[in-house]
């Protein structure tokens, strides 16, 4: 019987990486490959288009509208921050001028 000798190998071992790689350069090249590609492409374009347009006319808003109106409520909330300390400063003051007034006496 022959048996493999210790230490030799295939002169080319074969390798799934390179060739999974040979095998996506083959369908690259395939012209069928690369129009069933654009047609599968451009066919997403069309349904996403398509259900954009189907949720406009259910008045469903699109992410850009929900992300726009996180923008917005972000800086609504901003603003509400901004006057919420102005009116505790403001608070803050009036107790002070409070404290400070001389108490009058009640009497008539």
């Amino acid at each position: 019987m022959d048996e493999p000798v210790e230490g030799s190998r295939d002169p080319e071992p074969s390798r799934p990486d390179s060739a999974l790689g040979e095998l996506a350069q083959i369908l690259l090249d395939n012209p069928w490959f690369h129009q069933a590609l654009q047609v599968a492409v451009e066919a997403r374009e069309r349904a996403s288009a398509a259900s954009a347009q189907a949720m406009r006319g259910l008045n469903v808003p699109s992410a850009g509208d929900v992300d726009r109106l996180e923008r917005r409520l972000r800086a609504v909330s901003e603003r509400l921050e901004s006057v919420e300390d102005e009116l505790d400063a403001l608070t803050q003051e009036l107790r002070e001028l409070r404290d400070r007034r001389p108490s009058t006496p009640s009497g008539g």
